[in-house]
């Protein structure tokens, strides 16, 4: 009896390599050559900008009138919770608030629809500062998470977990979230930035 032929699965066709002496001289791929390193050379190494703005965890830029970046959720939380928004931060922080909505919390809340109307209407309030957009896309975290990278003046007013934690990576940022019907301020860690003994 004869033998029963297999099929040969993810069977490939086997290539050259470039380094092969069968290819022609001009086609063939050229070995590395390894540079030699100077040892009295200079080292460069990429060290990241630390911001002039912080004082260990202390940030310097933030003071009254705070300057509050508001995020989608946070307006649709305010209305949910019947809390006036200005109003609401002014109790928070005692003293004098302005909060600000970029181009894509804008857009974001225009995406959602009739059911957010009410949201879209609070963020048309006079009192709401419009801050442009100049990169590409609208995704409004990207969008403040960058904002508040670049410039330390800001506290971040959201309710989203995900954004949280990635702004409480950033040094010298806080956060605004609702809790009990009332807006609190993300306390800062107390060993964050202090220097190693």
């Amino acid at each position: 009896m004869g033998k029963a032929k297999t099929k040969q699965f993810a069977a490939m066709k086997r290539m050259i390599s470039l380094k092969d002496n069968r290819i022609k001289e001009k086609d063939r791929a050229k070995a590395k050559q390894k540079k030699k390193r100077d040892p009295s050379a200079l080292k460069e190494r990429e060290v990241q900008k630390h911001p002039s703005c912080l004082f260990f965890q202390y940030n310097t830029q933030l003071g009254p009138p705070y300057h509050i970046l508001v995020d989608t959720n946070f307006i649709n939380f305010s209305i949910k919770a019947k809390l006036d928004i200005v109003q609401s931060m002014m109790d928070c922080l005692y003293a004098k608030c302005i909060p600000y909505i970029t181009d894509c919390v804008m857009a974001e809340i225009e995406k959602l629809g009739m059911k957010y109307r009410v949201a879209l209407r609070i963020a048309k309030d006079p009192r709401f500062e419009r801050l442009p957009c100049t990169h590409k896309g609208t995704y409004a975290d990207d969008c403040l998470v960058q904002r508040v990278t670049q410039h330390k003046c800001y506290i971040l007013a959201t309710v989203d977990r995900d954004l949280k934690r990635r702004v409480r990576k950033i040094p010298g940022v806080p956060i605004m979230y609702i809790s009990n019907h009332r807006y609190n301020i993300e306390r800062m860690p107390d060993d964050y930035g202090a220097p190693r003994l």
